[in-house]
């Protein structure tokens, strides 16, 4: 699969370095075009000049910036984006008023309505960084909870998310972002509250299917 990640933050490199190893080609790109070329040389991509060239080609484009960057990113990309799949990956936090973040919208469906063109899947917001590279806590498998549209971007998604070794879950149509992001807000406040490991990570369990 060929892959574009925007941003080369932790979560950026994270997932860059999950993707080469799954053998899906990766190009990244950053607001520091200097960032990218190391990053890259870190996690085996490729870095590109610009935004614009990183989406060149790419099946996928994954959104690896803070809510607040997208905007600016996605004006910027325009018609590139168009029949693509984006995957956001943000969470929304406010520890003075966490009530804020559970306000019945979610950050996909804000860049879903940007980019109508493009089909926003959110994925990759319940697990932390340290383990989006390894989704694994004390040898259980952590969950990769997808939602979106049904369709092939989904699909994709679902694929993409199984072969960096977690488990897929299908969380339903892109409005169960909003449940996504709450869940994303639970793990982040609880670990900032109670000055946690970061070590932590979702499963839904119960009996087999």
């Amino acid at each position: 699969m060929n892959i574009a990640i925007i941003g080369v933050g932790n979560v950026g490199k994270a997932l860059s370095q999950a993707s080469v190893h799954a053998r899906h080609a990766v190009t990244l790109s950053s607001n520091k075009p200097e960032d990218a070329q190391r990053v890259a040389r870190e996690t085996g991509a490729h870095a590109a000049r610009s935004n614009g060239e990183a989406v060149n080609g790419a099946e996928v484009v994954i959104l690896a910036v803070p809510y607040a960057a997208t905007a600016g990113i996605v004006k910027e990309l325009g018609a590139k984006l168009k029949g693509k799949t984006v995957i956001d990956v943000s969470n929304r936090m406010d520890p003075h008023d966490p009530g804020k973040v559970v306000d019945g919208t979610s950050n996909a469906e804000a860049i879903q309505a940007l980019i109508p063109e493009a089909t926003v899947v959110k994925a990759f917001n319940t697990v932390f960084a340290s383990h989006q590279a390894n989704p694994v806590v004390n040898g259980i498998q952590l969950d990769g909870f997808v939602a979106g549209a049904d369709g092939p971007a989904k699909s994709k998604v679902l694929d993409l998310v199984r072969s960096l070794g977690f488990r897929p879950i299908n969380a339903g149509p892109l409005s169960m972002a909003r449940a996504l992001e709450a869940m994303g807000w639970l793990n982040i406040s609880l670990n900032m509250r109670d000055n946690g490991s970061w070590q932590d990570g979702w499963k839904l369990v119960g009996p087999a299917a």
